[in-house]
């Protein structure tokens, strides 16, 4: 697959076969995830690799706690209070394998970092055949104390993108895209 068409067909994966991800195939996404751009070159990041299937639900069942807890009334919609409410939800949706890009708290620019190799990363799976989401929900629970131990993120690192990745049982239909809008300034 060109690149081209990775960027073109790549979107959200939230169903996966249960096979685990090679470790091969593990690397060399994000082999491709750091080949990003970063700011002032700091290539500070750092990926955490979780495969353990016990692992995995724990962080979902405490994710959702913590979002049903620490979210002010009525900023949660009904739909997210009711999935996250419901005990056999999985915000991994039972991918095999989750990928946590992290970086140092204090790089200014450690989101536009670990973002830019994420879609690497992201693009990386697409052209190997895999399918992968970027899991909001987690984001709060695992910027937690307890949520960056469970991680063993080196001290100091803040987890940025939390990456779902596994074998797609259907690949999601292209999603028509709004045309940009661009203004040319000059010749």
């Amino acid at each position: 697959m060109d690149l081209l068409e990775a960027i073109y067909t790549r979107r959200a994966v939230r169903a996966f076969a249960p096979e685990p991800v090679a470790e091969s195939a593990l690397r060399a996404v994000i082999d491709a995830a750091v080949q990003a751009p970063s700011a002032v070159n700091e290539q500070s990041w750092s990926f955490c690799v979780v495969r353990d299937k016990a692992l995995l639900a724990q962080i979902s069942d405490r994710a959702k706690a913590h979002m049903l807890a620490s979210t002010h009334t009525g900023l949660l919609s009904h739909h997210f209070e009711t999935i996250l409410s419901d005990p056999h939800f999985d915000i991994f949706y039972n991918a095999p394998a989750l990928i946590v890009i992290s970086a140092p708290q204090t790089s200014p620019w450690r989101v536009e970092n670990c973002a830019l190799a994420a879609e690497n990363l992201m693009l990386a799976a697409r052209g190997l055949g895999l399918g992968t989401c970027w899991i909001g929900f987690a984001q709060q629970w695992l910027h937690t104390p307890e949520g960056r131990s469970l991680l063993d993120l080196p001290p100091g690192h803040e987890p940025v993108a939390p990456i779902i990745i596994g074998r797609p049982q259907a690949q999601p239909p292209v999603v028509a895209r709004k045309s940009p809008d661009i203004r040319w300034l000059g010749a």
